[in-house]
């Protein structure tokens, strides 16, 4: 473990999230530039390539698309503008989709039958505008666990509202962004979802939104009262069972214009082989980010226009390389296999991951364990270490031990109302079935000056998050990143080396899939 060090960590860190790697979109140059440092390094450290014909890469097929800024969504009245209102993109790879249709308020748009919801019931949506609301229905005192009180569920996700949307058969879905509900600003929503963006290819026959959007607050409760309609009495009527979707009483129309075009990312791949080369730890971390964005008319001449992404997530990749340069150094082979895993795509939707989980090099049942790295603590030393899904599966006592050993404490998720834990690339193995951990915010940091170290990491979501703000800073401190990852090391050596593989816990949401 003492291969793993603050200068080495930095150095791949600064490099990774410099201007020569151009924020590293997928399907880039500055993508094409990290993913070939990325095996240039491992070959060196050398492991053995895991990817496609002897590689290290796992080419995934991906659908780039860019739609044009002259969007705008159209009611009776008023125009609602791309960027300051609404921010849209689509599910289908038409270069012009268009959707007219009466918009209906699904409220929280869920439907789940075991826990006796459904927004949608008696309603008929298809080919018709969706307006929905993002994060989980509150639970009631009498029910405090619903929709697993306050930590969110993918019920919660906007991932999940457009799915369901598109499987009830609307055309378009309208997300109402407030800053609360999502946890982060609009600005995020402007960055995020405008500029270039990724999914993997439809599955044939697969349902499909033509307009995916999100819409602001005050763009949302103009178009309803527009209607007659009241957004706040919409809203609290959604906050129990029974709910009713509502037509706003309103058409809307857009037209989506949008280049798209098939092309190839890789995930990046190398294996240490273990003594039971049947089963593996994987490792994942994502080494992608949001390129650079469009140079806009009301710009400085100086302003930044690459998303370096230094913290998310040049800083869990360089964390990666430094677990994969202990476990190869190591004196002996680890019990089972080591796979090291830096997917393409996690800001479109966890892409490389979801596709790395549907075409494994080795079956999801015989993985004993998935650790993901998306972002290191870059603030000092901390007492705690938060690893979202701990409180899942077997690993939990497992970590806890460990870090009673280094003296330390394991913590809780600090921000459960986020959703953390359906947001990165750990995720997709979860739903395969495999117990699967991420490192997450501490929030017990050491030192004189504590109260301010979590205050600045606090900021981050706010201020720094998809933005191209988010730069290497010399006075980062990544002593606390090492002590962290100094127990992930030993934490997944144990498990490769275990007679018996970790488990979910007995009535966790993922348990049932090994049975």
């Amino acid at each position: 473990m003492d291969q793993i060090t603050t200068a080495s960590l930095v150095a791949h860190v600064q490099r990774l999230s410099s201007d020569e790697f151009q924020g590293r979109a997928p399907a880039t140059p500055g993508g094409e530039l990290a993913t070939a440092y990325l095996a240039k390094e491992l070959k060196a450290l050398g492991l053995q390539p895991a990817g496609d014909n002897g590689t290290f890469f796992q080419q995934v097929p991906i659908v780039e698309a860019n739609v044009e800024r002259t969007f705008t969504l159209s009611v009776p009245g008023t125009t609602y503008r791309y960027l300051r209102d609404i921010v849209a993109f689509s599910g289908v790879e038409r270069p012009r989709v268009q959707v007219q249709g009466e918009v209906v308020f699904v409220g929280y748009g869920i439907n789940a039958p075991e826990l006796n919801w459904n927004d949608y019931a008696g309603a008929n949506v298809k080919g018709k505008w969706v307006m929905i609301m993002v994060n989980d229905p509150p639970a009631p005192p009498d029910e405090p666990t619903l929709f697993g009180g306050p930590a969110l569920t993918y019920y919660g996700r906007w991932t999940y509202k457009y799915e369901e949307a598109a499987r009830q058969g609307a055309a378009g879905a309208l997300l109402i962004h407030t800053d609360e509900s999502a946890t982060y600003p609009w600005q995020v929503v402007q960055s995020s979802w405008s500029g270039t963006q990724y999914s993997l290819p439809p599955e044939p026959g697969a349902p499909a939104l033509g307009i995916k959007a999100w819409i602001t607050e005050s763009a949302a409760r103009d178009l309803a009262k527009r209607g007659g309609r009241n957004l706040d009495a919409l809203r609290k009527s959604a906050s129990s069972r029974g709910f009713k979707a509502t037509s706003l009483g309103i058409r809307a129309a857009a037209t989506l214009v949008q280049k798209s075009a098939r092309k190839t990312s890789p995930n990046v791949v190398a294996k240490l082989t273990g003594t039971n080369d049947q089963e593996a730890v994987v490792f994942t971390s994502h080494w992608d980010h949001f390129g650079m964005r469009q140079r806009q008319p009301d710009d400085p001449p100086d302003a930044d226009l690459i998303f370096n992404g230094a913290y998310d997530n040049a800083s869990g990749v360089a964390g990666l390389l430094e677990l994969a340069k202990a476990m190869v150094r190591a004196p002996e082979k680890p019990g089972r296999s080591m796979y090291f895993v830096f997917v393409t795509a996690e800001e479109s939707g966890l892409l490389g991951s979801e596709y790395f989980a549907a075409h494994p090099p080795i079956p999801p049942a015989q993985m004993a364990a998935n650790f993901n790295v998306d972002g290191l603590n870059y603030l000092g030393p901390t007492r705690d270490m938060v690893q979202l899904g701990s409180d899942r599966s077997t690993l939990g006592p497992t970590l806890e031990a460990i870090l009673k050993e280094h003296g330390r404490t394991l913590g809780k998720d600090t921000h459960p109302e986020r959703g953390y834990f359906f947001r990165s690339d750990h995720f997709p193995f979860a739903k395969a079935g495999v117990p699967a951990l991420s490192i997450s915010e501490p929030k017990e940091f050491l030192g004189p000056n504590a109260e301010a170290l979590l205050k600045k990491q606090e900021e981050y979501n706010g201020k720094d998050y998809h933005q191209p703000s988010d730069e290497y800073d010399p006075s980062w401190d990544f002593s606390g990143a090492v002590e962290d990852l100094k127990v992930l090391a030993e934490l997944a050596w144990r498990v490769a080396s275990a007679p018996e593989m970790p488990r979910y816990n007995e009535g966790d949401q993922f348990a049932n899939v090994r049975k």
